[in-house]
């Protein structure tokens, strides 16, 4: 495993695919705000989740370029179309069973199930995540193929 590349290339690809879905969700392509989202999981300070959340997703960008790192480095080999493609199937694990077991796990995310309570802040993302917009699920799986394609392509096995 070449731990420096991880280090690195996760944090940049952590960083392009947080950018990525703040522009989108600037330009009203989706609601959903991820550092958001692991923030508030924290604390219910608005503020202060952005803050908390922007550090969580950089933590949880890294863990995952770990395992891209550790299915890169049993295939002897790392490429931009590779890292796309598991970009794109982390996209559909995020969107189909992640966003809908998050309500379940998230103290502070409104359930499909219960109904509203006036004491949660966020709704719940529903199927694909498309309570936040119908553009969400092409943002999402965009973001995570460059996040992947950027790993594979600057990441090298030793």
């Amino acid at each position: 495993m070449n731990w420096p590349d991880l280090f690195i290339w996760g944090l940049v690809a952590t960083a392009l695919l947080t950018t990525t879905m703040r522009f989108s969700q600037a330009l009203g392509l989706t609601r959903m705000d991820i550092p958001f989202m692991c923030g508030t999981m924290f604390t219910p300070d608005r503020d202060r989740a952005k803050a908390i959340g922007v550090v969580v997703h950089m933590v949880n960008g890294w863990v995952f370029a770990l395992l891209y790192g550790v299915l890169f480095h049993s295939l002897g080999f790392a490429s931009w179309w590779l890292g796309a493609l598991l970009g794109f199937g982390h996209a559909l694990f995020v969107l189909t069973a992640w966003m809908t077991a998050l309500p379940g796990l998230h103290p502070r995310m409104a359930s499909e199930t219960w109904g509203p309570d006036p004491t949660q802040l966020l709704e719940p993302p529903g199927f694909l995540a498309l309570h936040y917009g119908r553009g969400t699920p092409l943002v999402t799986i965009a973001a995570h193929v460059l996040y992947g394609a950027l790993l594979g392509a600057l990441y090298r096995p030793l």
